[in-house]
């Protein structure tokens, strides 16, 4: 029984430290924009644990430093968040059969980059739950003491430095990368990316991530029944 929860432990590290690789110099960055607003670092702190979405929390700071109101950032997280219904209803596939107390812990540290590695695991086989919620863990660790360090250091880091203005941009694309498995997948994220900008051009506000990712998702589900049902 210790052994395999040593391996559970390895396997799930094994899979969550490029993840976790990533978040250190997007953590920063948020660390020290967080410290360049003028918030404490207990107030990034306690985001980190509380809401732990990054885009969320890059988009709260931004709307605190523009003195936005707090009812326009709750229904701007709020909106950007609701792609979070689309992957947990992706893993409740995976996820069938445990118990509510384990999903309770385990939606905590859904985001979009756990979502995709557990996704790709879940597909290719021999992953399980426990696994899946150990690179959960992992990742939001590392968020939390990257901008907990971003925080506390972000006086000496020059905002830009490293590359860290690029780094969300890239690991995304890495992301994406990674699903692109067949030609239905590659045809659905050039659809996500189309819809996303025509959405942002003829639609204002920050709604074309969860319009573009529910309408290229529900086209990529179409395509993909046709694609069956020719075969």
């Amino acid at each position: 029984m210790r052994e395999q929860t040593k391996q559970t432990l390895r396997d799930g590290a094994a899979a969550a430290w490029p993840i976790c690789l990533g978040y250190f110099p997007i953590g920063l960055a948020l660390g020290v924009l967080t410290q360049k607003a003028g918030l404490p670092w207990w107030a990034m702190a306690l985001m980190s644990v509380m809401v732990f979405a990054g885009s969320a929390q890059f988009i709260c700071i931004a709307m605190l430093t523009a003195k936005a109101s707090i009812p326009a950032i709750i229904m701007t997280t709020f909106v950007i968040n609701l792609r979070h219904m689309l992957m947990s209803s992706a893993l409740a596939v995976h996820l069938s059969g445990v118990s509510r107390r384990f999903l309770a812990l385990y939606s905590y540290g859904v985001t979009d980059e756990s979502f995709a590695v557990n996704m790709t695991r879940f597909r290719e086989g021999g992953w399980d739950h426990r696994r899946a919620l150990v690179v959960n863990q992992l990742a939001n660790t590392a968020w939390f003491l990257a901008t907990l360090a971003g925080t506390l250091i972000g006086q000496f880091i020059p905002q830009g430095a490293f590359g860290i203005d690029y780094a969300l941009t890239g690991m995304f694309i890495c992301l994406l990368v990674f699903q692109l498995q067949d030609r239905i997948c590659i045809i659905t994220g050039l659809l996500a990316a189309a819809i996303a900008v025509a959405w942002y051009l003829m639609i204002p506000g920050d709604s074309y991530i969860v319009g573009a990712s529910m309408s290229a998702a529900t086209l990529g589900y179409v395509l993909k029944r046709r694609y069956r049902r020719g075969k």
